[in-house]
């Protein structure tokens, strides 16, 4: 089927933050390749703060799945305005859906034709899609494999980078500030408060540096919203006047996003806060758990990835987290040219390949990164992987 110069394509993506950050790449080459055309996003109101601000989209629509009812939202209200969205989105003529989600949605299908576009694009060997990517992700990361959609309309090459847009854009902060989020769902993935408090500690020893604490606030044994106050008021009791720290339990997923783009680098689990780190261009450092390493690592910035055989953050040891800071520094040292480095650490590489490194560096990309190779999987090692621009 050929396809004119501006058709109306309709990008659905229903599931987690991390998942729609890594579609964001396909939007964007979308974009390009149709500068006239209306494109169009079906999110959820959990993870559509990821897409706030995208210039590549015309138009994000939003609804809300039953058990992401506020308080006074009635389900028959829900259900109500859901379906006079998808009776509009219907009357709109759609050409392309393109269900993103890397993995057989049935429902998504049927719900795709009813909306009577002319061509649906999804994946797996699944009765009602129009064109049918195999699941093939071996040694795929997720970006590469949403981005095989690509193909389809021509598009060539490698994905561009993850692309998140700050509310507001954030002026270089006197000093270099790193994020620390201590949150994350799984319990493999929850390093303790007594690691990140001594990481800082160390890092705070090397030279000038601020730190921002981010988690989700709440009790621990919140059935329905589980929180980390209590580990944040325990590393900051732990850290006391080692280190600045700037304490910002973030509730909402644009707080997140907001108080992310106030840094420089970031140290986290891997998670939704690291893919949102990743699109805004950050330098990151992540630890992982019981989680793909070769399908869910940053894309398109700098990072180190620390992941142990027993597939837990409790074995990741602090040294190591500061060492694969401090490979990361020359990076952020380089884009604040009026603070010194840490003291002691100097990277002799050359500096046609610091340069590489510091292409884009945080401070110039708040608003979104271009487009950089992805690391091929020959240049993973074991425990850390050295993550880079090419």
């Amino acid at each position: 089927m050929s396809i004119h110069s501006a058709p109306k394509i309709l990008i659905i993506r229903r599931d987690n933050i991390g998942d729609l950050v890594c579609t964001t790449p396909l939007i964007a080459a979308l974009r390009r390749r149709f500068p006239e055309a209306w494109l169009g996003a079906l999110v959820n109101s959990y993870n559509a703060p990821v897409l706030d601000g995208n210039p590549d989209l015309d138009e994000v629509l939003v609804y809300t799945k039953a058990k992401h009812r506020g308080q006074g939202e009635s389900l028959p209200g829900i259900l109500w305005r859901r379906l006079l969205l998808m009776q509009r989105l219907r009357r709109m003529q759609l050409d392309d859906v393109i269900i993103a989600t890397t993995s057989p949605q049935p429902r998504v299908v049927a719900l795709a034709r009813w909306l009577r576009p002319k061509r649906i694009i999804g994946f797996g060997e699944f009765k009602g899609l129009d064109v049918a990517l195999p699941l093939d992700n071996a040694g795929r990361h997720e970006v590469e494999d949403v981005f095989r959609v690509a193909a389809i309309y021509g598009i060539d090459g490698p994905p561009p980078a993850c692309r998140v847009f700050a509310p507001v854009a954030v002026p270089p902060a006197p000093t270099l500030t790193i994020g620390i989020h201590i949150s994350a769902r799984k319990a493999s993935q929850r390093w303790p408060a007594e690691h990140f408090a001594d990481t800082i500690k160390a890092i705070a020893a090397q030279g000038p540096v601020r730190f921002m604490l981010l988690w989700s606030p709440g009790a621990e044994d919140n059935p329905l919203h589980p929180g980390d106050d209590a580990k944040a008021q325990d590393l900051l009791k732990k850290v006391g006047a080692h280190a600045t720290v700037i304490a910002r339990p973030t509730q909402t997923l644009p707080e997140l996003i907001a108080a992310l783009a106030e840094c420089d680098a970031l140290i986290c689990a891997d998670g939704g806060a690291m893919h949102l780190g990743a699109g805004l261009g950050l330098p990151i450092v992540c630890l992982f758990g019981n989680s793909g390493a070769a399908r869910w690592r940053p894309w398109g910035v700098p990072y180190r990835l620390l992941q142990k055989p027993s597939l837990d953050v409790l074995d990741i040891p602090i040294d190591e987290v500061i060492s694969a800071f401090n490979e990361l520094s020359e990076i952020l040292w380089q884009s604040h040219p009026s603070h010194l480095p840490p003291s002691g650490h100097h990277d002799d590489r050359p500096d046609q390949e610091l340069a590489a490194l510091t292409r884009q560096t945080p401070a110039a990309t708040r608003q979104g990164r271009p487009g950089t190779e992805p690391l091929d999987a020959s240049e993973m090692t074991t425990g850390i992987w050295p993550g880079r621009d090419k």
